[in-house]
């Protein structure tokens, strides 16, 4: 299966990622990862990307394409794939539509989990980290037995600046503003498969095997 993972910031693409790569045997690929691989390995592309990364800027989009192409052409995939974070755009949509034709391979489903922007800004102001391990808590979904007090680490927990509710809504905006088109496209293709992600996250899951169950037969 050759899936795409969509969704906003809070709506849940992490933990549906992880159900999904528990059950099903393909690998999560997320751009970020991509990129670390490339650069730690030190390919031609990895290095390219570097470059712009070291200077704060936007990977073009030939390099990322590139990436992708390389890392999807690697042995774990071949019995498919979970892309997470790509593609952004409805240009690079098309382009990996290019790389998946030249593999003999087509994207089955791309999946956007949709939760209301409300849902989604309590979601995302509402947690907070340790500062010493990394643990992630909700003060109202996950709260930690002490407030302010990480449960794994006694660590100090805190708001991450990216979470805080003006720059959560700016950000949503721009997902919004940058995605519509790619769903779009992928609605044209007949792949897009909108989930309610503003339910617990087994329910969520239901879902997604649904959908994954008639891509299977459908093979």
């Amino acid at each position: 299966m050759n899936l795409i993972l969509m969704g906003p910031p809070g709506a849940g693409k992490g933990t549906q990622a992880e159900l999904i790569k528990a059950s099903y045997p393909v690998p999560h690929i997320s751009t970020g990862d991509m990129f670390r691989d490339a650069v730690q390995e030190g390919t031609e592309l990895g290095l390219k990307a570097k470059s712009y990364m070291d200077k704060g800027q936007l990977v073009p989009d030939e390099v990322t394409i590139g990436i992708v192409e390389e890392r999807l052409a690697q042995p774990d995939c071949k019995e498919g794939f979970l892309l997470d974070g790509f593609p952004r755009t409805t240009a690079q949509a098309e382009a990996l539509d290019e790389v998946m034709s030249k593999q003999q391979r087509r994207i089955e489903a791309a999946i956007n989990i949709s939760v209301p922007e409300e849902v989604l800004i309590q979601r995302t102001t509402g947690r907070v980290s340790c500062t010493r391990c990394k643990s992630v808590y909700h003060v109202v979904f996950n709260p930690p037995q002490q407030s302010g007090i990480c449960d794994k680490c006694g660590g100090e927990l805190i708001q991450r600046s990216d979470d805080e509710e003006e720059t959560a809504r700016k950000r949503l905006q721009v997902y919004q503003q940058q995605t519509s088109p790619l769903l779009d496209y992928y609605e044209e293709h007949g792949i897009l498969h909108n989930i309610d992600g503003n339910r617990d996250a087994m329910q969520v899951f239901a879902d997604i095997q649904e959908v994954l169950a008639s891509i299977g037969k459908s093979q």
